[in-house]
């Protein structure tokens, strides 16, 4: 373990760690927020709850409909909160959480260590299928820096199992 932020102490990584993840005793997180875009290039919408169809991807998401996805992996993208805080903090450049354009922004979990895993947001089991690198779009819309900065902490692709809803405040868990 390192430093302490208000919600606790943080590992090594500089990410928030939240205990119990009640009875299973598993890992666990939350979701601080929530951004949908209706088709690329178009502003991030910030949802304070979002439906989650498995198998296709959050409603009113561009990556929703089939024909705006790569692999089936791209049916929702996340990203921890304490790698956005720690490139503000390194670079003294400005992050706003919608900026790097993920679905779902959480506190208190490793992505990383969720690639190949099965894990539950809200009412959703979702699947980690890989880490979700930055891009030159990414930089064009911020700053070159984040190219650099935020390889393999730039979240993570992760396919929908089972529908429901995610809302702000939903635990993320890995059991």
């Amino acid at each position: 373990m390192g430093e302490t932020s208000a919600y606790g102490p943080r590992d090594e990584r500089g990410v928030d760690v939240i205990e119990n993840a009640g009875s299973a005793g598993g890992r666990m997180g939350r979701i601080e927020h929530i951004f949908v875009a209706s088709e690329r290039g178009a502003p991030c919408e910030a949802m304070e709850s979002v439906e989650a169809i498995a198998e296709t991807g959050l409603k009113g998401d561009r990556y929703s409909y089939a024909k705006n996805r790569k692999d089936p992996g791209q049916q929702l993208t996340l990203i921890e909160i304490e790698q956005i805080e720690k490139f503000v903090e390194e670079t003294g450049l400005p992050m706003d959480p919608s900026a790097p354009r993920r679905n779902l922004v959480t506190r208190g979990i490793d992505l990383n260590a969720l690639v190949g895993k099965r894990f539950q947001i809200g009412e959703c089991e979702l699947e980690g299928i890989e880490l979700c690198e930055p891009c030159a779009r990414w930089a064009r819309n911020t700053h070159n820096e984040v190219v650099r900065f935020f390889v393999h902490r730039g979240g993570l692709n992760a396919r929908i199992v089972t529908s429901g809803i995610i809302s702000i405040g939903s635990p993320v868990i890995v059991r």
